[in-house]
């Protein structure tokens, strides 16, 4: 009879283990899967990309966040990746593309197959993906980097603008809002007083911020939107012993600038924040999933900690401000990009 009860104790405990691990199983199976494919592996800027798409996986809870990229940064890698993800079933697939037109073909075959494509980064233009996340927008990145110098010359005196060329069309909008943002009146004790071109060439943007610091005896700041030009300014600054006298800042680099950050060369920079782009990858493809969102012109997509992002002309998505380094961070995101 003892034997009889502990047999029937032992099948009831094997099988409600037998029961946890297949209910278990099937959750994972019920998890959404996505997938953040990268131009390459081994980057340390995507590297960080897929850690926000982690932190966003693990505040949203049942999603399967997976890291893929071809070895080399062709488009022919991750077509190869795409049809197998198609072949996977896979819910939904965020790219940084390696080419915005030769992806079109097989993502539109992802999509036809009900997987939901996004871009990011570096998209994928108009009818092969949903939508496209872009790190921020002119007037974003062009009204903070007057901010950012405001804030480090306590508002007051001249600042110039130190650019790639002249011809550069993102940096030309950006400076097109650096001249609206500081019309502002909390900006009347400043004056922008030049704006030059280095050509992205680290000796000739060092000539540069040299010429403007020796023509303009009140010059307070030097803001470089090119991280070349950022890099060369500060050197030359550093040179001239003007740290604290002429301020550096503008978009950069951390792995570049860190020195110049903890010498307080540059005390302030911003550059987009890889780990965000992926954060907020991971929302916006949940969104699709769930069907909560389609990526229509006017959508509002929740984002976490990111707030939200709306959808623009041409399923684009403008993420926000540029990310600000500075001595409290600087070495964490050195170490990654």
């Amino acid at each position: 009879m003892k034997r009889a009860l502990l047999f029937v104790l032992i099948a009831s405990l094997v099988f409600t283990g037998l029961f946890a691990q297949g209910t278990k199983e099937e959750a994972v199976k019920g998890d959404k899967e996505i997938v953040i494919l990268v131009k390459s592996m081994g980057n340390g800027f995507f590297d960080a990309v897929f850690k926000g798409s982690q932190e966003a996986a693990g505040e949203i809870g049942g999603i399967k966040t997976t890291y893929m990229g071809p070895p080399q940064a062709t488009a022919e890698g991750q077509i190869e990746i795409i049809e197998t993800l198609i072949a996977q079933r896979v819910d939904g697939i965020a790219i940084s593309a390696n080419d915005s037109d030769a992806l079109i073909p097989v993502t539109k075959k992802a999509m036809a197959a009900g997987i939901k494509v996004i871009s990011f980064d570096s998209g994928i233009n108009v009818g092969g993906r949903i939508v496209d996340l872009l790190p921020s927008n002119a007037e974003l990145i062009g009204r903070q980097q007057i901010q950012l110098a405001a804030e480090l010359t306590d508002y007051t005196g001249d600042v110039a603008v130190l650019s790639a060329s002249a011809q550069a069309t993102n940096q030309n909008l950006w400076i097109d809002w650096m001249k609206e943002e500081i019309k502002d009146a909390k900006y009347s004790k400043m004056k922008l007083v030049e704006v030059v071109y280095g050509d992205d060439a680290p000796d000739k943007s060092y000539r540069e911020a040299v010429s403007l610091m020796n023509k303009y005896p009140n010059l307070k700041a030097i803001i470089c939107p090119t991280t070349v030009g950022l890099l060369a300014t500060a050197q030359a600054v550093k040179d001239a012993n003007k740290i604290g006298v002429v301020e550096v800042t503008g978009l950069g680099l951390p792995s570049e600038m860190k020195g110049y950050i903890l010498d307080d060369t540059c005390r302030q920079m911003a550059l987009w924040n890889p780990i965000d782009l992926g954060y907020t990858s991971t929302y916006i493809l949940n969104a699709l999933i769930d069907g909560t969102n389609n990526g229509a012109v006017g959508d509002v997509i929740p984002a976490g900690r990111m707030n939200s992002v709306k959808v623009e002309k041409d399923g684009l998505i403008y993420m926000s401000t540029p990310y600000v380094f500075n001595k409290g961070n600087i070495e964490q995101f050195a170490a990654i990009f």
